[in-house]
């Protein structure tokens, strides 16, 4: 069996200390009174994921759909021009839980998540999200056996730990409207010679969504928290 990509949210995953403490002093500083948002920040904890029967053909709803692909990023699609942090966070896992070597070089794969991210460096954790992408030998060795995979999003959702920091501080998400989601879902892999099998998946996000403005990426968790 050849080997394959873990899946772009959990392959080498970083939160770099400058970036916990912009987040965690300038955003949502009320987050680290609360011992489960706290392990988002402190990089211990690791997510793990069963493998499980591929899902239906159509099970994905129409607004969950990958937008087209952008130019120069081979399949990674554009991010969409969305305004609600948990669709926009939909939006993204999806983005990350899916792939094709086939037409799509290790470098497309990079510029097009890079595209998702948020433009304030001060805030944009990007080594979180490009460690998520396999090294070139490891990424060569996956387009040699045609892999590919589909991320299908079954819902998102503000972990309880987030919802209850904000009805004790409403104020605290106005310092840099940065929201953090998770997202639960399937990815579906294939590769040559009928290869294949489908994973559960699950990521905690963090998206920046000022008001009237699109939605962007800030950083992928350590860990999941539901």
């Amino acid at each position: 069996m050849p080997k394959r990509l873990p899946s772009l949210s959990g392959y080498g995953v970083t939160w770099s200390a400058n970036k916990r403490v912009a987040i965690g002093a300038l955003v949502i500083t009320a987050l680290l009174a609360i011992a489960a948002t706290a392990a988002w920040f402190s990089g211990n904890g690791e997510h793990s994921q069963n493998a499980k029967t591929p899902p239906a053909a159509g099970s994905s709803s129409p607004s969950e759909a990958a937008p087209a692909p952008a130019a120069g990023s081979g399949s990674v699609p554009k991010p969409p021009q969305i305004a609600e942090p948990v669709a926009f966070a939909k939006a993204a896992a999806q983005m990350l839980w899916s792939y094709d070597t086939r037409d799509t070089s290790r470098d497309q794969q990079l510029a097009g998540m890079q595209a998702w991210m948020t433009k304030e460096t001060k805030y944009a954790d990007w080594t979180s999200v490009s460690g998520q992408v396999p090294d070139p030998l490891l990424w060569s060795r996956m387009a040699d056996q045609d892999q590919h995979a589909t991320g299908t999003v079954t819902e998102g959702h503000y972990p309880s730990a987030f919802k209850q920091a904000l009805a004790d501080d409403p104020s605290a998400i106005t310092k840099a409207y940065i929201y953090v989601v998770t997202v639960n879902g399937k990815q579906q892999i294939e590769w040559k010679k009928g290869g294949g099998g489908a994973e559960d998946r699950a990521v905690t996000l963090a998206v920046q969504c000022r008001p009237n403005h699109d939605c962007s990426l800030v950083a992928i968790a350590p860990s999941v928290t539901q």
